[in-house]
């Protein structure tokens, strides 16, 4: 005996349960659609724009010699970024300058500057990428924490997400720079205190963005579906709203990573970075050039244009990642 076939269940009465019945319809459909037709992925789109940004281009090719001079730089220099070996060639109120044997010259003690600028670059990336990892993972959870409260909602949600704002807010009031200045010198003279005040000063950034980013996605329509079908608030908060708000913190991250190594290198300018001044860091090599400014003033020229030219490269990189990211450039 043939069975009929199973008939459709009719929605709900009332225009929640056609809304409903109509979302089910279009996730039924969605599921039956096979991926290739569901059109081009976010992440596929967005390295095939950065591919043809010339300024990700460009920000990419010099974020990978900066990456590559800090890894293989300490292993190819000619001599050790510490050695004295043109002391004999140095006198007063002159020293010498680019040579076969020396090709940036000496610094104002007889050491090789080509050598501490290529070993310098370690110690700067290092600075960077602690740094900004410390910033990263402090403002995520304190962000993660304030969007999570605000998405669920409720008198708690609302009271934790305004105290974790007013902290914030609190490290707002000061400039980046010089709360960074006032820990580190609270901290004592050290790289891991300069690693931890650049952190702790790029905080706020990650953990608002989040928070805005989270608040946001709280209120697009696959969450407004996903609780009207029942599923629990917290599941969707943690399982949905989280993931797809780290996009815009990440591309941050690569923004901060140029000011890090900017905040850094002023910090070990003003002498609060690595207590051995024997050992080479950008900030270090422009502080003790400064004494060598009226007669040598190419000695500051070198570890500044480093500076510089690496924070341009993570910052064109930066702000091309946000560009290719942002929906509204997206055809």
């Amino acid at each position: 005996m043939a069975t009929e076939p199973a008939q459709k269940l009719p929605p709900p009465p009332g225009p929640i349960g056609r809304w409903r019945g109509e979302r089910l319809d279009q996730l039924a459909e969605l599921a039956a659609t096979p991926p290739d037709e569901r059109g081009e992925s976010l992440t596929r789109e967005t390295l095939r724009r950065l591919r043809h940004s010339p300024m990700a281009m460009t920000g990419a090719a010099v974020v990978l010699v900066f990456v590559v001079v800090a890894l293989v730089g300490p292993y190819v220099i000619p001599y050790s970024p510490t050695a004295l070996v043109g002391l004999d060639q140095i006198r007063p109120g002159q020293i010498p300058g680019p040579s076969a044997d020396h090709w940036l010259g000496l610094d104002h003690q007889g050491r090789d500057e080509f050598s501490r600028l290529l070993f310098g670059a370690r110690q700067t990336l290092l600075v960077g990428i602690v740094a900004t990892l410390i910033g990263f993972t402090a403002g995520a959870a304190i962000g993660g924490l304030a969007g999570a409260a605000n998405a669920l909602g409720g008198r708690l949600g609302r009271w934790v997400d305004s105290v974790l704002m007013r902290f914030i807010d609190l490290l707002l009031a000061m400039p980046p720079l010089l709360l960074a200045f006032s820990i580190a010198a609270v901290l004592g003279r050290s790289l891991l205190a300069v690693m931890i005040a650049v952190g702790v000063a790029a905080t706020p950034i990650f953990a608002r963005l989040l928070r805005g980013s989270m608040i946001a996605q709280a209120h697009r329509d696959y969450v407004l579906a996903a609780t009207a079908l029942g599923v629990r608030r917290n599941r969707v908060v943690l399982g949905h709203v989280l993931p797809n708000s780290l996009a815009p913190v990440i591309v941050q991250a690569t923004l901060t990573l140029a000011t890090a190594i900017i905040e850094a290198a002023g910090l070990s300018f003003l002498g609060l970075g690595n207590p051995d001044a024997r050992i080479p860091e950008w900030g270090v090599m422009l502080a003790q050039a400064q004494a060598q400014l009226s007669f040598r003033p190419i000695l500051a020229v070198y570890p500044a244009a480093a500076i510089i030219i690496t924070a341009l490269g993570f910052t064109l990189l930066g702000e091309s990642m946000r560009e290719a990211l942002d929906p509204k450039l997206r055809r």
